[in-house]
C-alpha cells in the first residue's frame, strides 16, 4: 500500500497541533504535520506522509521508490506527454461558497501545474482539472483536506472526462438551475489581516469601515440567493472601481473573487442622521457618532444582522434611560468592550472563555464580573446579575466606533443592544429605522449597504471546557448540523420561546437564526420571511411539517397555516428537547438514552404543565420515568413574573404555613395572598405543574433573593450567581415515591420544609441556594441510577432550559461521569426551546 507523497522540506513553522512543516509537493507549498516524527526534519530532508501527517524521514531513493518516481512528479505539465495526461471532474459539496474556495481551487491548480476551470454551482463548486495523474490525484486530497479555514466540506464526488488539452486555470462563470444544495457561509468577525490594513496610515483602506477579504466579513446576512457571486448579494448595487477589480481578478491576491469587496472609492458610505436629517458623512459621521457617544447620547447603529442601540456602558444615566425607552425591564444589556483588555477590566476571564470571546464568530460571552474593581459598567447594565454579555468589535465600523490611535477619545465600553422595542424583531431596514427607532434612539449612524436577512448577535458561555450556547444566530446560523440518519424533505417551526426554525433533508439540517418569542405579529411575519429565505439557500422544499403538541401555541398555529395540505405531525415539547441533544450527538435510530429534560414549562400528555422529567426515549416514542411532584400554578404567567406566588404554592403543597416572617410570604401583598389561598384551596385558574424552572423560581423567593422577575428566569439566574461562592455541602433530600406501574416521583416538598426552617433561622441565602444546587444535581443521579436499574441504559442527556445554568449542568455532569454514565449536553444548539427545533425534525421525521 502507497503511504503518501513525498515531499522537501523547505521550511518549519511552528503549528496548534504540534509542530508544522512546509513541504515541496510536485513544485507547490504544502502544510503537514509533523508531531508524528521523532525530532523536526531539517530543510533538504524527505518526509513520507499520509493524510497530511510525516509518518518518517526518509532518503531520496526510497522517496524515489515509493511514488514511483519523483522526476515524473515534478514535471511541468507541458512536458507531460498527451498520452499520460487526464482529466476529472469534483464536485465539491458542503460550505463552499463565500469562504475562498475557488481562488483556493485556483492556486492549488496553478501550483500542481494543472489545467482546468472551477465554478460556483446550486450542487457547490465543481472543479475540473487536467494534467498529471499523480497531480490530479493529489489535487483531489488537497480538496479534502486543506481547504480554506472558513470552509467545511462534506462531500467530494469524482468523474473521469475526457482529456480537452489547452493551457491554464480559469475560474467560470456560475451556473446550474433548480434548488440550491450547497451551504451559506455565517458572517463572520473581522480578521487579523483587514483588521491590520484598518489601522495602517499607508494602506489605501485605511480606516475604511467596510473592509473585508475572503476570510471575514458579512455572508448569511448579505446573501439573497445562491450560487453565491456578488450579483447575488445586497453588494451588487457597488459597482467595484479598477483598483478593487484587480485585487478582485487577482490569484495571488488575499481579495481574489471575495464578493464583498470594496473601498472608500466604490464601497458602501457612512451617514450620521440627527433631528430626522443627515448630519454627516464618513469620517464626519463616525466622529459625530463617538462624540454623541461620549456626551451620553443614544444612537442606532447598524450592524451586520441589524441596528443596535449604543450608549456609553459606564454612563449609568445614558443606560437607564436606554432602559426605559425600550422598556427593558431589569433585563440585562449586552456590553461591547473596545479590546480584550478592555474585556479583562470587566470580567474574569478562563482561556476558554478569552478563546470563545475573540474567535471568529464573536459571541456575546456570559462572564463573572470583575471583584472588588472601580472600573465597572454601571449596574443599570445588569441589574443585580452576577454575570456581564461581554463581546468584542466583530465589523470594522465597531472598530472605529471605539477610535484608532490619534482620535478623540471616547467609551471603551458600550452597552449594544438589538435595535427594537422588547418582544419585537431586530430592525433592518433603514427607513423603518428611523421611524420604529425614533422613540429610542437620538442619532442614527447607517450605511448603504442592505441586510438581506435579519441576524441577532448570539449569545454563549463556556462550561466545563466547552462552548454551552445560549442563543444562536450571528456567525452560527446557518451553518448545517450532521444528522444520524436520513430524513425526507421536513420543516420543524420550532418552539414559541425564543424561537427557530429548522429545515431538513437527507443526512442535515439547517436550523435558522434567532427569530425571538411568538406574542407579537411582527415576530411571527419575520418566522414566515426566515423560513422562506432558509428554504431559498438550501434548495429543501418539505414534504412534512413538524410543530409543538400544545394546542395553544403560536408557532403550532403558525405551521397549520402554511401547511398547504401537507402533513403537521405534533410533538411532545421536552421529548424534542432530548431528541435535539440526540440528534446533536449523533445517536442512532434505534438508541435509547435517559433523557432529563428541565425547563420552566412545556404542555404534558395528561394537560399538566410539565417540565422537570425524565424520559426513557428514543426519536419514535418516549416513556416518563419520572417527573417533579406536581404542584398547582395559579395565574399563568402571573407565577412567572411574581415568584413569591410559586413559593407559596410549594409552601402550601409541602404543608408549611405562610408564616410572615418568610420572605416569600411578606413578598405578597395581603390581598393577593387572600386571593392566592381561594385559588390554590379551590383549584380555580389552576393547573398542575412539574417544572423544575418555577421550582427554582420558588426557592429563590423563600431565600428572600428575588421576589419579583423582569424577564423568565431572572429569579433563578440570581440563585445561581450567589450559588457560586458558596459551599452547598451535602445539599437537601427530596422524597423519592415509585407508585406501582407509575412514575417515580421526585417531591420537592421535604426541600422547601428544610428551606423554609433555614430562611427563618437566618442561614444566609447564598448557602440555601449552594445546598439547592447540590439538591438537583444529586436528584438527576439518583434518577438516572434508577433508571438504569430499571432498563440497563447508561448515557444520560440532559437538554431543557434549566441547564443553561452552568453550575447545574457542570455538577450534575461531573456526579453521572463518576457513576459511570455518559454524559450527553448541548454543545451545538441552546438548551433551552432555542434548539427544540432540531429535536422536533427528527422526531417528526422518525414518526
Amino acid at each position: 500500500m502507497c503511504l503518501g507523497i513525498p515531499g522537501r522540506v523547505v521550511e518549519i513553522v511552528p503549528g496548534y497541533a504540534g509542530q508544522l512543516a512546509l513541504v515541496d509537493v510536485v513544485g507547490a507549498q504544502r502544510r503537514v504535520n509533523v508531531g508524528m516524527l521523532d525530532a523536526p526534519p531539517a530543510a533538504g530532508d524527505w518526509v513520507l506522509i499520509h493524510m497530511g501527517f510525516a509518518l518518517e524521514v526518509i532518503d531520496a531513493a526510497r522517496a524515489e521508490e515509493a511514488m514511483g518516481g519523483l522526476e515524473l512528479m515534478g514535471r511541468p505539465r507541458d512536458e507531460v506527454p498527451d498520452g499520460d495526461r487526464i482529466r476529472r471532474r469534483y464536485t465539491v459539496s458542503g460550505l463552499v461558497q463565500g469562504v475562498g474556495f475557488r481562488p483556493f481551487a485556483y492556486v492549488t491548480a496553478a501550483g500542481l501545474g494543472l489545467t482546468g476551470s472551477v465554478g460556483n454551482t446550486v450542487d457547490g463548486v465543481v472543479v475540473e482539472v487536467e494534467g498529471d495523474p499523480d497531480a490530479v490525484a493529489e489535487y483531489g486530497l488537497r480538496l479534502r483536506e486543506d481547504a480554506p479555514p472558513l470552509a467545511m466540506v462534506t462531500a467530494v464526488a469524482e468523474a473521469d472526462l475526457p482529456v480537452e488539452g489547452g493551457t491554464g486555470f480559469t475560474i467560470a462563470a456560475s451556473g446550474g438551475e433548480g434548488p440550491a444544495r450547497t451551504l451559506a457561509s455565517p458572517d463572520v468577525a473581522i480578521c487579523a489581516d483587514c483588521l491590520r490594513e484598518l489601522r495602517d496610515p499607508g494602506n489605501r483602506r485605511y480606516r475604511h469601515p467596510f473592509i473585508t477579504c475572503t476570510n471575514c466579513g458579512p455572508r448569511f446576512t448579505i446573501i439573497t440567493r445562491l450560487p453565491y457571486d456578488r450579483d447575488a448579494t445586497t453588494m451588487a448595487r457597488f459597482p467595484m472601481c479598477a483598483a478593487c477589480r484587480t485585487e478582485y481578478e487577482d490569484p495571488a491576491d488575499r481579495r481574489f473573487h471575495a464578493q464583498p469587496i470594496a473601498c472608500p472609492d466604490c464601497g458602501p458610505r457612512l451617514e450620521l442622521i440627527t433631528g430626522g436629517h443627515p448630519a454627516a458623512y464618513g469620517e464626519d459621521a463616525l466622529r459625530g457618532a463617538r462624540e454623541l457617544l461620549a456626551a451620553g447620547r443614544i444612537v442606532a447603529v447598524k450592524g451586520l444582522g441589524g441596528y443596535h442601540l449604543a450608549c456609553d456602558a459606564r454612563n449609568a444615566a445614558a443606560v437607564a434611560e436606554l432602559r426605559r425607552r425600550k422598556r427593558r425591564g431589569g433585563k440585562p444589556f449586552a456590553v461591547m468592550a473596545a479590546d480584550l483588555a478592555a474585556a479583562r477590566r470587566l470580567a474574569t476571564l478562563t482561556p476558554g472563555e478569552e478563546d470563545l470571546l475573540t474567535g471568529i464568530r464573536r459571541p456575546i460571552v456570559l462572564l463573572p464580573r470583575r471583584a472588588g474593581t472601580t472600573d465597572g459598567v454601571a449596574d443599570e447594565v445588569a441589574p443585580d446579575n452576577p454575570d456581564l454579555g461581554l463581546m468584542l468589535p466583530y465589523t470594522p465600523l465597531h472598530v472605529l466606533l471605539f477610535g484608532l490611535p490619534g482620535d478623540q477619545s471616547g467609551p471603551d465600553a458600550l452597552v449594544m443592544t438589538s435595535g427594537n422595542l422588547s418582544g419585537e424583531p431586530i430592525v433592518t431596514d433603514d427607513a423603518d429605522a428611523l421611524t420604529r427607532l425614533a422613540p429610542l434612539a437620538e442619532a442614527w449612524l447607517r450605511h448603504d449597504r442592505g441586510i438581506r436577512v435579519p441576524c441577532d448577535d448570539s449569545v454563549s458561555r463556556h462550561v466545563a471546557g466547552a462552548e454551552l450556547p445560549i442563543r444562536r444566530s450571528r456567525g452560527y446560523a446557518p451553518l448545517p448540523l450532521a444528522l444520524p440518519f436520513e430524513v425526507p424533505p421536513i420543516l420543524a417551526a420550532g418552539a414559541d420561546l425564543k424561537n427557530t426554525c429548522a429545515l431538513g433533508s437527507g443526512r442535515y439540517a439547517w436550523v435558522s437564526q434567532h427569530i425571538g418569542d411568538m406574542d407579537d405579529v411582527s415576530t411571527i411575519e419575520a418566522l414566515t420571511r426566515t423560513e422562506r429565505h432558509l428554504g431559498e439557500l438550501t434548495g429543501v422544499r418539505p414534504e412534512i411539517l413538524v410543530a409543538d403538541r400544545h394546542p395553544e401555541y403560536r408557532s403550532g398555529d403558525w405551521a397549520r397555516r402554511h401547511a398547504a395540505g401537507r402533513p403537521v405531525r405534533r410533538v411532545q415539547h421536552h421529548h424534542a428537547h432530548i431528541a435535539a441533544v440526540m440528534a446533536e450527538h449523533g445517536i442512532g435510530a434505534d438508541e435509547q438514552v435517559i433523557g432529563v429534560a428541565f425547563d420552566g414549562t412545556g404542555y404534558g400528555d395528561d394537560g399538566a404543565v410539565w417540565g422537570g422529567e425524565v424520559l426513557i426515549a428514543d426519536y419514535k416514542a418516549y416513556r416518563r420515568a419520572a417527573h417533579l411532584g406536581y404542584v398547582p400554578l395559579a395565574g399563568g404567567d402571573a407565577g412567572v413574573l411574581r415568584p413569591y406566588r410559586m413559593a407559596l404554592a410549594h409552601l402550601r403543597a409541602a404543608g408549611v404555613g405562610w408564616q410572615p416572617d418568610l420572605p416569600a410570604v411578606a413578598a405578597c401583598p395581603p390581598a393577593e395572598r387572600d386571593v392566592l389561598a381561594h385559588q390554590l384551596t379551590t383549584g380555580f385558574g389552576c393547573v398542575p405543574t412539574s417544572s423544575m424552572g418555577r421550582l427554582f423560581d420558588a426557592v429563590s423567593s423563600l431565600a428572600g433573593v428575588r421576589h419579583r422577575a423582569d424577564f423568565e428566569a431572572e429569579a433563578a439566574i440570581v440563585l445561581e450567581g450567589l450559588a457560586r461562592h458558596a459551599d452547598g455541602g451535602a445539599g437537601y433530600a427530596f422524597g423519592l415515591h415509585e407508585p406501582a406501574g407509575g412514575p417515580i416521583v421526585a417531591d420537592p416538598g421535604p426541600v422547601i420544609q428544610a428551606i423554609a426552617v433555614q430562611a427563618r433561622s437566618g442561614v444566609a441565602p447564598a448557602v440555601i441556594a449552594a445546598r439547592f444546587h447540590t439538591a438537583v444535581a444529586t436528584l438527576i443521579t439518583e434518577l438516572a441510577e434508577r433508571c438504569r436499574a430499571q432498563t440497563g441504559l447508561d448515557v444520560v442527556v440532559l437538554g431543557g432550559g434549566v441547564f443553561q445554568n452552568a453550575l447545574l449542568i457542570d455538577a450534575a455532569g461531573q456526579n453521572l461521569r463518576e457513576r459511570g454514565f455518559t454524559v450527553l449536553r448541548p454543545r451545538l444548539l441552546p438548551p433551552n426551546d432555542g434548539g427544540i427545533a432540531l429535536g422536533q425534525l427528527v422526531i417528526g421525521a422518525s414518526g
